[in-house]
C-alpha cells in the first residue's frame, strides 16, 4: 500500500471527537498567540511565559468544548439525575466552553467569561464533585478532582478580577489565590505519597516506564508545589512563586504529557486518544490557572 493511501486511511479511521478536539485546540492556540504577541514582545525573562496565561487557559477550554459537542450523548449521563434535559446541558456547556475559550484567547469580555466560567466550575463542585468525594471519602482521586475543579473555578475568577476595574475585583483574585495555594499544597503532598503518578495533577494514570527519572520528576514536582503553594497561601512573593510553579507545570506538559499525547494518538483505540488529549489539556489548564495568578499579581509583590 502506498504511503499516501496509508496516511488517508489512518486519518479517516480517527473518530470525529478526536479530530474536533485537536482542531479546536490548534485553532484557538494560534488565535491566542496572535492576541498575546504585543505582551510577549514587551515582557522580559519569565514574564514572557506569564504573558501566555490566557493561551494556556483558552486552549484546554476549546478542547473540552469540542469534546462536549462531539460526544454529547456519552457525556449526558454525567448530568445529575434531578436535572431535566441532560443532553441539552451537555451541548449547552460545550458551546459555553467554546465561547469562554474565544473570549479568553482574544481577551475580549474576560471579566464576564472568567466570572461565569468560575461560577460554572463551583456549581460542578457543589453538584457533582462534593457528593462524589463524600460517597467514597477514602478514594483520593475524588478529592483530587474536587480540588482540580475548584482550582479552575478560582482561576476563572482571577482572570475576571484582573480584567475588571470594579470594586471587589481584589476579592475575586484573593479567593482564586487561596484555592490555588491549597491545591498546590495538596497535590505536593500527593506526589510524595504516590510518586509513580503522573506529575502536576495526580490522577489515576501512572507515568509510563519509558520516561526516565520518574521518581526524581515526581519528588521535584512535589517539592516545587509545596514551596510555591506555601508562598502563595501566605501571599509572600506570590508572583515569583506562581511564575516558577506555572513554568514547571508547562515544562511537564511539553516534555512529559507531550510524548504521552503523541503515543496516545498513535494508539488505535479512540478512548486512549481522548484520554491522552484530556490529560494534556487538564495539566495545561492547571498551568494556565497558576499563570493567571502570576499575571494578576503586581510585580512589586
Amino acid at each position: 500500500m502506498h504511503m499516501p493511501t496509508i496516511i488517508l486511511a489512518t486519518f479517516f479511521e480517527i473518530s470525529r471527537t478526536v479530530v474536533a478536539m485537536c482542531t479546536a485546540g490548534i485553532l484557538v492556540f494560534f488565535v491566542a498567540l496572535w492576541a498575546a504577541k504585543t505582551d510577549i514582545a514587551r515582557a522580559a525573562g519569565l514574564d514572557k511565559i506569564v504573558a501566555l496565561s490566557n493561551l494556556c487557559f483558552a486552549v484546554p477550554l476549546a478542547v473540552f468544548g469540542a469534546l462536549h459537542l462531539a460526544s454529547a450523548e456519552s457525556l449526558a449521563p454525567m448530568v445529575p439525575s434531578y436535572m431535566p434535559w441532560p443532553l441539552f446541558w451537555a451541548y449547552f456547556f460545550g458551546f459555553a466552553l467554546l465561547a469562554a475559550s474565544l473570549s479568553m484567547a482574544t481577551r475580549i469580555l474576560v471579566r464576564w467569561s472568567g466570572l461565569l466560567f468560575g461560577i460554572a466550575m463551583f456549581l460542578f463542585v457543589a453538584m457533582m464533585d462534593i457528593p462524589g468525594a463524600l460517597e467514597n471519602p477514602r478514594d483520593r482521586f475524588g478529592w483530587t478532582l474536587l480540588v482540580r475543579e475548584m482550582t479552575f473555578g478560582g482561576a476563572g475568577w482571577i482572570l475576571a478580577g484582573n480584567a475588571m476595574r470594579w470594586p471587589g475585583r481584589s476579592k475575586l483574585i484573593t479567593v482564586g489565590r487561596v484555592i490555588i495555594a491549597i491545591a498546590a499544597i495538596f497535590y505536593g503532598v500527593e506526589h510524595f505519597l504516590h510518586p509513580m503518578g503522573r506529575p502536576g495533577v495526580p490522577l489515576e494514570k501512572l507515568m509510563p516506564e519509558w520516561i526516565p527519572g520518574r521518581l526524581l520528576i515526581s519528588y521535584l514536582t512535589g517539592a516545587i508545589l509545596l514551596v510555591a503553594g506555601a508562598h502563595i497561601l501566605l501571599a509572600k512573593r506570590t508572583r515569583i512563586a506562581a511564575t516558577y510553579l506555572g513554568t514547571w507545570i508547562v515544562l511537564l506538559v511539553l516534555f512529559i504529557y507531550g510524548p504521552i499525547l503523541i503515543a496516545s494518538l498513535a494508539d488505535p483505540s479512540t478512548a486512549v486518544k481522548i484520554e491522552g488529549i484530556n490529560y494534556f489539556a487538564d495539566t495545561l489548564l492547571f498551568g494556565g490557572s497558576i499563570f493567571a495568578l502570576a499575571s494578576a499579581t503586581p510585580r512589586t509583590d
